[in-house]
């Protein structure tokens, strides 16, 4: 079996179409895996993983660490509030401290953009993107693109609009990257102090009209607006981006069609998104973007472990 062609997960701009379609096809196994009773396979059973979060994260932290240990490895968990980083220590010297354990896998959040790049250069551990700054977000755009097959089949000439904070978001960039490999045409709409200028040039349209992209797109991917992110505002108040940006029932039923909803999480329920929404039967997949995010985790953790 053909296998990945890279060492490292590193952004979705280093990877290529033949990468995703395997990740995928792995995925589908994994996804048989955890619908069994036994949902654990002895795939890692000699691999050591260090989860290095320098970020707060619950669910990609979790869906890690359980995609891991169905995989039968051995994890050690970082966290940087509780570190010698607080005392000083450099991102290296943290690292390199935790491979003398002999790690195999490092998978790392990092506020800093590029920080999986650096520390793949430095250290033989492979690397795996859980989010750098505001830069990409690999596994969830993967996750995403992977559920958007599981409801629309090929991506191939599919219209996907990503709506909300998208200057402040890695889950976007990587998205936009991830959707274009496969063919989808790309939009994203906000409100223009949200939306970066240079994403013209990436070959996605852009709009300012919330109505009109979800009248377009067959899967409408909301974001959270990043308030923690934000040091000056970029809209007056929550209350009116969600009068004009936010996404409500009624304005989805003027569509008069059905749009696939989903949302990275968490979700700022009211603001980006109202809960009649979020939990639509008829239109969210929210959930089931989180139950596919274990098998493709657990489908990167595999090629990566057998690449050499």
């Amino acid at each position: 079996m053909a296998g990945l062609s890279t060492r490292h997960l590193l952004g979705i701009k280093y990877i290529n179409r033949a990468d995703i379609d395997l990740i995928f096809k792995t995925a589908d196994n994994f996804k048989e895996v955890l619908n069994r009773p036994i949902k654990k396979v002895p795939s890692l059973r000699d691999i050591t993983i260090a989860n290095l979060f320098f970020e707060n994260s619950t669910r990609t932290r979790m869906s890690f660490e359980l995609a891991e240990k169905r995989l039968a490895a051995d994890v050690v968990n970082f966290s940087a509030s509780n570190s010698s980083v607080k005392k000083g220590e450099t991102l290296l010297d943290t690292v390199n401290n935790i491979l003398s354990m002999k790690v195999d896998i490092v998978v790392m959040r990092h506020p800093a953009p590029g920080a999986p790049l650096f520390l793949s250069k430095h250290i033989p551990a492979k690397i795996i993107n859980a989010g750098d700054g505001i830069h990409e977000h690999p596994t969830q755009a993967l996750l995403d693109a992977y559920s958007m097959r599981e409801q629309l089949g090929d991506l191939t000439g599919k219209k996907i609009c990503i709506f909300g904070d998208i200057l402040h978001s890695r889950v976007a960039l990587s998205n936009v990257f991830c959707l274009q490999k496969l063919g989808a045409k790309v939009r994203v709409c906000g409100p223009p102090t949200l939306i970066p200028k240079h994403y013209a040039s990436l070959g996605v349209e852009v709009s300012y009209n919330v109505k009109e992209s979800l009248k377009w797109c067959d899967v409408a991917n909301v974001l959270r607006i990043q308030l923690e992110r934000q040091d000056i505002k970029f809209f007056p108040s929550l209350r009116e981006y969600s009068q004009f940006f936010g996404i409500n029932k009624r304005i989805l039923d003027e569509t008069g069609k059905k749009t696939i909803i989903m949302h990275p999480g968490p979700i700022n329920r009211g603001v980006e998104i109202t809960s009649d929404v979020a939990d639509s039967k008829d239109h969210s997949i929210i959930l089931k973007q989180v139950e596919n995010g274990v098998a493709i985790r657990m489908a990167i953790l595999f090629l990566l472990a057998q690449k050499e």
